[in-house]
């Protein structure tokens, strides 16, 4: 297959000053209050989602859009494909768009699959007889068997994903929208989807790509974006921003010299937004009989800074600063990681590791470190504390924090399963 260059004066997407303003109210009354002009008070709050955003993206170009949550990647996205209006601003496209945004979102609960087919190709500006073309290589794709003459209530979550992705990446479209889209399915559905992402790009389509994969947004991506709380940070080669994502996570975020490449935009107020403490659980969940305190608690990178966001496969430490408010005659001190879905990945104690088996005498203050290396793969994990013990073969709890604090795990290569096994590999001719 020939491989088509990008039309480097050609735009396919102008974004020009976008802005996206929600009003955020305290109480459901007070929109209504607002909106049938009762009183002088304005009863809400202005987020921008998005503040004055620009970006041009050429034909033939695979773009990335990379940042924290929050920081407007699904919004600008949907403002694009026309799903969100803009506040003010302007927004280009010159081409068809396939959207792979929210799977399913314009499927009929009561319809079958290939009534449903039909119904999203027709939305998307296809005739039925384009669609009968296509149909025969949509349900190829999705694979659901005999599943696709029963209705789409019936279906289970992956079949119903299966089935969203197939017409929306089977439709051709001139200009392809991702957003985080390419993980659903089983592992073998997911290669299928890849391949399917490698061949629009050899074809010269126009992709925009939204991941917190940061593996795919370098393999795939000729030029990356950089979005923060509603800004954009700056743009250029999918090094340089992924660098900079990672700075921004660990709080360390700098304005560089002006005249670089990699452009990052001077605002000293985006430059003190990426800045910002984050982590900690408001809602955690807190007990024990409090004979002993977990007084302060943090992680530090491998320089010993503080941070709340490690990088796969660098080393990382666990501080905690514990208080003794009676005797205690063997504590345990221990921490553990779950995923968002409260799956306890991993996690260990002092008593696992036969590193402290002493007493502890009342007003006391001990200082705890775990170092280790980071080989969970990418993503967000909750992390719990813990100070414990057994008194006359009793399990005691003395204090514990569940879910306490947010720690992002930045990849650039995940592999299988919940953590790495550092493989190294050869592969030689015989």
């Amino acid at each position: 297959m020939e491989e088509k260059k990008i039309q480097a004066d050609t735009p396919a997407i102008e974004v020009k000053d976008v802005v996206k303003v929600y009003k955020l109210y305290e109480k459901p009354r007070d929109r209504v209050k607002e909106a049938l002009g009762f009183g002088k008070k304005v009863n809400h709050k202005t987020h921008y989602a998005l503040n004055g955003v620009s970006l041009k993206i050429n034909k033939g170009e695979t773009v990335g859009i990379i940042g924290t949550n929050g920081s407007g990647k699904s919004t600008i996205l949907k403002i694009i494909t026309g799903v969100l209006n803009p506040t003010s601003g302007e927004v280009k496209v010159d081409g068809r768009i396939s959207a792979l945004l929210e799977l399913g979102a314009g499927f009929n609960q009561e319809y079958n699959g290939i009534e449903n087919v039909y119904l999203n190709g027709t939305m998307m500006g296809f005739s039925e007889k384009e669609i009968d073309e296509k149909l025969p290589e949509i349900l190829e794709f999705a694979d659901i068997g005999d599943y696709v003459y029963q209705p789409v209530k019936t279906y289970s979550s992956g079949m119903f994903v299966r089935l969203a992705f197939a017409v929306a990446i089977n439709i051709e479209p001139e200009i392809l929208i991702v957003d985080e889209a390419l993980s659903v399915g089983d592992v073998f559905f997911q290669a299928k989807c890849y391949h399917k992402f490698e061949e629009f790009k050899k074809m010269g389509k126009t992709i925009v790509f939204v991941s917190h994969d940061l593996s795919s947004i370098s393999k795939y991506c000729d030029r990356v974006f950089l979005l923060n709380q509603g800004n954009l940070l700056g743009e250029g080669t999918p090094k340089a921003m992924i660098d900079a994502y990672k700075r921004i996570l660990v709080g360390q975020y700098e304005v560089p010299v002006k005249g670089d490449e990699n452009n990052l935009l001077e605002d000293p107020d985006i430059q003190n937004a990426a800045s910002q403490a984050a982590g900690i659980n408001p809602d955690k969940l807190e007990y024990g009989t409090k004979q002993a305190v977990i007084e302060e608690y943090y992680v530090t990178d491998d320089s010993g800074v503080r941070t709340t966001a490690v990088i796969k496969g660098s080393t990382f430490t666990l501080h905690m600063k514990v208080r003794f408010l009676e005797d205690i005659p063997a504590p345990i001190f221990a921490f553990s990681f779950k995923n968002p879905i409260g799956t306890e990945i991993t996690g260990t104690n002092t008593m696992f590791e036969k590193a402290f088996l002493d007493s502890a005498k009342a007003g006391m203050v001990k200082e705890i470190t775990f170092t280790q290396k980071m080989s969970l793969q990418g993503g967000e994990y909750l992390l719990s504390l813990g100070v414990t013990g057994y008194e006359k073969d009793k399990f005691e709890v003395y204090h514990r924090l569940y879910d306490t604090l947010n720690i992002t795990v930045v990849s650039d290569k995940n592999t299988v399963g919940y953590y790495d096994m550092d493989s190294e590999v050869h592969v030689k001719d015989i």
